[in-house]
């Protein structure tokens, strides 16, 4: 983390030293460092009516197409607009479009709404949708979300607020998977300027981005569905737990959104004089194999391994209780989840049968210091994250497997990803990439490795393909559900995924905000209706 005062800078120097969190120890450690602070000088003030949002992670690039991080997501919500958003029954619902029609199983049209406007003051009209999906259809053309894109194969203006698509195959999936993800740019405005100043037509404005330290937003005055309810927002990048919980206590920060550490969060709602807002989410942590691997490719290791965590314990203790077991990609609010897959409990004996007829018996006994096989696994510097893999790590220990643990800065890890260059890897899906069963495809089809989609893991089943194909060109829901639902059994059965948990959404804030909310999916759009009252 990049501090802005130098003796901001002494001062957690003095206090930086590492704890193992229980809660009584996190508690006086961050009344320790509170004090530090607070001796350190009174910080400077700061313009009421601007939210400080305290994050984890920035953006790794400002241009929204070219990124698939979570901090690059959630600062687009706030400066872009998209054609479709998320509803309350998370189905799609209208956004830009105000309404959509499709003529036949292939043609979808859209008609957008007019009077909004770019924060430059220009018009968005269907030619800027047209020059934002174009990018999609140019094979030169690399986004991480391009492989959401395979059955497009145009996009036109039927006039200035009519947009056209047409679909080589019959894709019921297309206004979840390509409607609502996509973030609507201004015409003739290229790539490297938007990465550097992107101009939406979202709540709020773009000012500054001092890398690794914050992201400065203004409230647009122009914004189609009312201006905000504050002035903008500062999206401060924290990373450590500790230090982002001080800023709320020292008020130099507004509120957390889900980047609140379940000890952290217990400590709020102990302490008072906080809101802490909880809802069920949506976001899905998961460890994550390389198939191409000679170890992990044999499916009883990824079984034993599966055996071998106890998510339970994970679930009730590490995270207190915020989050539900999960058990794949496709949560059950989900109305594509599929209850009868195979699931994995905590079963160490069974995971060492496994590893046995794997190959990889007890070279000493079970009481012995020699390992029957070695792992690595790559983490984020989330100090969330190293713990719970610490948790996995002692896990696996008990059942002969040593796992070593690599972590690194988001976008190293997420480029050896993209390489391949990895055996296990743990991260988490955000946001409401799930709702549509279409991720499916996305993460596990075999045509989907990067750059053209998420497969990282190089995954490959003909019957998950066939299956997922099949689904994607079904009409009716009915059927589209049967032929996912056949494809996540299969996905299950195989364990590319480690299913861990499915997050319960939490806010912590100052008391003073009122209009906070959260939907499944933690859409940052609605800190537009957020602003600060009088306290009694």
């Amino acid at each position: 983390m990049q501090i802005q005062h130098a003796s901001k800078r002494r001062c957690e120097r003095r206090g930086a030293f590492h704890l193992v969190l229980s809660k009584q120890s996190l508690f006086a450690f961050c009344i320790l460092q509170f004090a530090l602070l607070t001796a350190c000088g009174t910080p400077p003030p700061r313009d009421p009516d601007v939210l400080v949002v305290v994050a984890r992670v920035g953006p790794n690039n400002l241009h929204p197409l070219k990124a698939n991080d979570e901090g690059t997501a959630r600062v687009s919500q706030l400066m872009f607009d998209y054609l479709m958003d998320i509803g309350d029954d998370l189905r799609p619902q209208p956004s830009l479009l105000e309404r959509l029609e499709m003529p036949d199983p292939t043609t979808y049209v859209g008609y957008l709404r007019r009077g909004v406007t770019f924060h430059d003051g220009r018009a968005l009209t269907s030619k800027d949708v047209v020059s934002t999906y174009s990018r999609f259809l140019d094979p030169a053309y690399i986004s991480p979300q391009k492989g959401a894109f395979t059955v497009m194969t145009g996009v036109r203006a039927l006039d200035a607020y009519t947009v056209q698509f047409t679909l080589k195959e019959p894709f019921a999936a297309f206004p979840l998977a390509n409607l609502v993800p996509i973030p609507i740019l201004p015409d003739g405005v290229s790539d490297a300027a938007l990465a550097k100043a992107p101009i939406g037509s979202g709540p709020y404005r773009f000012v500054r981005y001092d890398v690794d330290d914050k992201v400065v937003m203004t409230r647009f005055d122009g914004y189609w569905d009312g201006a905000p309810r504050n002035a903008g927002v500062e999206f401060r990048i924290v990373p450590d737990d500790t230090m982002r919980s001080l800023e709320l206590r020292k008020k130099t920060a507004d509120l957390m959104i889900n980047d609140v550490p379940p000890d952290i969060t217990h400590s709020f709602e102990e302490r008072g004089g906080y809101r802490v807002t909880r809802a069920p989410g949506l976001d899905f942590s998961y460890v994550g194999f390389n198939m191409r691997d000679p170890i992990l490719s044999d499916k009883r290791v990824r079984h034993a391994i599966g055996y071998a965590i106890d998510r339970e314990a994970i679930v009730k203790y590490l995270r207190r209780g915020l989050a539900t077991q999960a058990t794949g990609l496709i949560p059950p609010l989900a109305w594509a989840y599929e209850p009868g897959i195979r699931t994995f409990g905590y079963d160490p004996q069974r995971a060492m049968q496994l590893l046995d007829e794997a190959g990889y018996p007890d070279p000493d006994g079970p009481d012995g210091p020699l390992s029957r096989l070695n792992l690595q696994l790559k983490i984020s510097t989330n100090e969330e994250y190293r713990l719970q893999s610490t948790v996995i790590q002692q896990d696996l220990r008990k059942v002969g497997i040593n796992l070593e643990l690599r972590s690194y800065e988001l976008a190293t890890m997420l480029a050896d990803l993209v390489k391949g260059n990895f055996q296990m890897t743990s991260l988490q899906w955000v946001g409401g990439a799930m709702l549509d069963p279409d991720i499916l495809r996305r993460v596990y089809h075999s045509s989907q490795v990067p750059p053209a989609g998420f497969n990282r893991g190089f995954y490959s089943n003909p019957e998950v393909d066939r299956f997922i194909d099949l689904a994607s060109k079904a009409i009716g829901e009915a059927e589209r559900k049967r032929l996912y639902g056949e494809a996540q059994k299969i996905i299950a059965e195989d364990l590319p995924y480690i299913p861990l948990w499915n997050r319960t959404n939490v806010i912590v804030s100052q008391a003073s905000l009122e209009g906070l909310h959260l939907n499944p999916v933690s859409d940052f759009r609605a800190l537009k209706d957020v602003k600060r009252v009088a306290v009694p």
